[in-house]
């Protein structure tokens, strides 16, 4: 047996003599990749000096250009003939002046400082100019911005207009582009770089490669005393094999022609050792031999019988739990197990019409909850779905979940902030939250038995929490210790929120965050004040920072101070817009119908596009994909991130957020909080519809109504915008109530406009409950 091996050892020696000059040759291959990858990464670093090069030199070019146009704008201001027109208070006189032979120069005015009637004139007027006339009101000097005029960009100036000290009107005025773009004519690109003037999202002016485009805000560089900056971008060699930079690649080469040498010389070098090795081979038990004498036993594989597909029970199914954005019912009367299957399916069939297997299930903390997923899931496998299961999870991390395991659809089975006896299903499907006509096809599917019946699919269980906090932690890191107590209501955000702010860096006191479906201590619904009641006295009592409140499944965000001030969630978007617009200037922000008039003001002197739309989380994201908006934000305490996240409602990593926000202010996060734009405003009211039914009385309202000298919106009910407030009366889409809100500059303004909506109510339904 042993001669038998030797030979055949022998004859592999033979084999690997002839394999040794191949495998040179090999290590000279990847000698000469890692010499060219070296090559192309030195040419890189030249190419990348020479565009930042031409990127600084176009920065001060346009510094220059901006300066004598702004010169120029001042000067005007205070030329005597404007000055006097000013004292006059004639600003039609002081418009004629400013725009009096100024070459190129057209829309030149100046405004009063209200503003008003150029707010009127949205979104006609345009949301880049007012954006500009607002950032020159809100920093008392000259600013510059791009607007969009004709189908083209122009250079948009504004300054204060100002009688001595005393400002009495913002002055305006729109160059043609042409003025800063020679600058970036002049600069020399090459072919393979990229060069641009740009302001948010969008390039003016472009030089080189375009296609380049996408990457080139790593490169950018502001300018100065604008919000325009020029981006700059060259052809990406990825960083060399393995991260390596060039000297690294040229070691490699070396180390890999040394490699070549000694597979090259290793025959000679083996037959010197051939004797010891043979002597050596002859007291050893080879592999083979210690196979012949102990032969393994061959074990037959285990063979699993499929499981038999249940048949589906005849169950009556209620079309009143498929809601505007949700499917939401009370357990034991419009939901069960039996009901939470046929979801399933139904869910699971419309997967299979768009080609989509795999789905993320996860469920907040309520006693129904494992009944309830356990049909959820076997319908979703009935429909040859694969079902990653996550078990106990606030809704945002099932979210995160469709992204992080790569499902792209998901179901969080959660009441959100209702009673403890409601239950229902958020659903995501291939990336969109299904709302409106996609909620009642799931019902029409199981009505109409058009359900897919497949092969049974896979269940596994995964446990993504701490995926979740990392993710977070690694985006996400405050500057100095805060001291933050946390009430989640006893909702499923209990145990995960607090590791979250925890490993971001805050000194986080948990309150109530045990997990208890049955809410023993509290509603968990931060948009009702009184909820918020034993909050606000455990942050006096440890003198901490702010307090955090969560709703049941963990994507609405409320938040005190240590004051007792609720910053209601219109205020907070505030405070986000204004810190996403700093690195995303020009970007959409959208707010759902109930936020304050302030909001809108607030966000265009901070260089954004706001954009009011419907409530509801699945309708707000929808429009958020639709107009690309960085932001968004309900009244409700709903935040959706797409800057830097995922876009979804998510009140954990908004809580995340504003830590980050308020620890780097020097002030204290109370100062912070309070010097957000405030008026007189209500928390949401809620009234019982009458007759159950509220869209058919705010249609009737919205019909009837009179408001004279008030802008209307009927984008969701009927909003009514008076120069000193609004009020606001729509359906909820979750339950059978009026939803009102009413936000006034005065306490006179905001009596004034409860009463009036109050008359106009009760002519209609005299036996309305009101509380106002």
């Amino acid at each position: 047996m042993k001669g038998l091996e030797k030979g055949q050892i022998t004859a592999g020696a033979a084999q690997l003599k002839v394999l040794l000059p191949v495998v040179a040759a090999l290590f000279v291959l990847l000698a000469a990749f890692f010499a060219w990858s070296g090559w192309q990464l030195h040419r890189d670093g030249a190419r990348q000096l020479a565009v930042t090069e031409a990127r600084n030199t176009a920065v001060e070019g346009a510094v220059k250009v901006l300066g004598v146009e702004q010169k120029q704008l001042t000067d005007r201001l205070a030329a005597p003939t404007l000055q006097a027109a000013l004292t006059a208070g004639d600003l039609a006189a002081a418009s004629q002046e400013l725009g009096k032979g100024w070459n190129g120069a057209s829309d030149a005015a100046v405004l009063p400082l209200d503003l008003g009637a150029e707010y009127a004139a949205l979104p006609k007027g345009g949301y880049g100019r007012l954006g500009v006339i607002e950032a020159a009101v809100a920093t008392g000097r000259p600013v510059s911005g791009l607007v969009k005029h004709d189908g083209g960009p122009q250079l948009a100036l504004a300054a204060p207009a100002r009688v001595g000290d005393k400002v009495v009107g913002v002055a305006y005025v729109r160059l043609p582009i042409g003025r800063i773009g020679a600058v970036l004519e002049q600069v020399a690109v090459a072919d393979d770089s990229y060069l641009a003037l740009r302001q948010g999202g969008f390039s003016a002016i472009e030089q080189g490669d375009k296609s380049l485009s996408g990457g080139a805000e790593a490169l950018a560089a502001r300018i100065p005393g604008s919000d325009l900056r020029i981006a700059a971008a060259i052809p990406d060699v990825a960083g060399g094999p393995f991260g390596m930079e060039a000297l690294g690649c040229f070691i490699a080469a070396a180390v890999f022609l040394l490699l070549a040498f000694l597979a090259w010389r290793a025959p000679s070098l083996a037959a010197k050792r051939k004797g010891a090795d043979e002597t050596d081979e002859e007291s050893v038990q080879t592999l083979a031999e210690s196979m012949e004498a102990n032969p393994p036993t061959p074990v037959a594989a285990p063979v699993t019988p499929p499981k038999p597909a249940m048949p589906v029970p005849s169950i009556a199914i209620d079309r009143g739990i498929f809601r505007a954005y949700d499917i939401r019912g009370v357990v034991g009367q419009s939901l069960d197990a039996g009901v939470a299957e046929l979801i399933g399916h139904a869910i699971g069939s419309l997967m299979h019409e768009k080609g989509l297997t795999d789905i993320v299930v996860g469920r907040d903390g309520r006693l129904s909850g494992p009944t309830l997923v356990e049909g959820l899931i076997t319908g979703l496998r009935k429909a040859g779905r694969n079902v990653i299961d996550i078990g106990l999870a606030p809704t945002p991390v099932v979210y995160f979940g469709a992204y992080h395991l790569r499902a792209g659809s998901c179901v969080s089975v959660t009441g959100s902030h209702n009673p403890p006896d409601y239950n229902g299903f958020k659903v995501v499907v291939g990336g969109e939250t299904l709302s409106g006509d996609t909620i009642t096809d799931l019902y029409a599917r199981i009505a109409e038995d058009r359900l897919h019946l497949g092969d049974l699919g896979s269940l596994v269980q995964r446990d993504i929490s701490e995926d979740y906090v990392q993710r977070i932690a690694s985006d996400v890191q405050i500057d100095r210790p805060l001291r933050v107590v946390v009430d989640a209501g006893n909702g499923v955000a209990g145990e995960i929120g607090p590791r979250v702010l925890a490993a971001i860096g805050a000194d986080v006191t948990p309150l109530y965050c045990d997990i208890d479906g049955t809410f023993p201590n509290h509603h968990p619904d931060p948009s009702e004040p009184h909820n918020l009641t034993d909050l606000i006295r455990m942050v006096q009592r440890l003198e901490a920072d702010v307090g955090i409140a969560f709703d049941g499944d963990g994507d609405r965000l409320g938040v005190v101070t240590r004051e007792g001030e609720n910053i209601f969630p219109d205020r907070l978007l505030m405070l986000f817009a204004a810190d996403v617009l700093e690195r995303n200037p020009g970007a959409v922000i959208l707010f759902d119908v109930k936020c304050t008039g302030r909001l809108p003001g607030h966000i265009l002197r901070h260089g954004g596009s706001p954009l009011m739309w419907k409530t509801g989380h699945s309708l707000i994201k929808a429009k958020m994909r639709e107009t690309d908006a960085e932001l968004a934000g309900e009244m409700s305490g709903h935040f959706f991130f797409k800057e830097r996240w995922y876009g979804f409602d998510d009140g954990i990593y908004a809580a995340a957020r504003l830590l980050e926000i308020l620890a780097a202010q020097p002030r204290t996060p109370s100062e912070t909080l309070n010097s957000l734009p405030n008026g007189i405003s209500t928390p949401e009211i809620k009234v019982d519809a009458p007759d159950g039914d509220p869209h058919s009385f705010v249609d009737w309202f919205r019909d009837e109504a009179k408001f004279e000298g008030a802008r209307l919106s009927t984008i969701d009910g009927l909003r009514v915008d008076f120069p000193d407030g609004w009020g606001l009366v729509r359906a909820s889409n979750t339950t059978p109530v009026l939803v009102m809100r009413f936000d006034a500059d005065s306490p006179e303004a905001l009596a004034r406009i409860k009463a009036d909506f109050r008359a106009q109510l009760l002519a209609l339904r005299p036996d309305l409950a009101l509380p106002f």
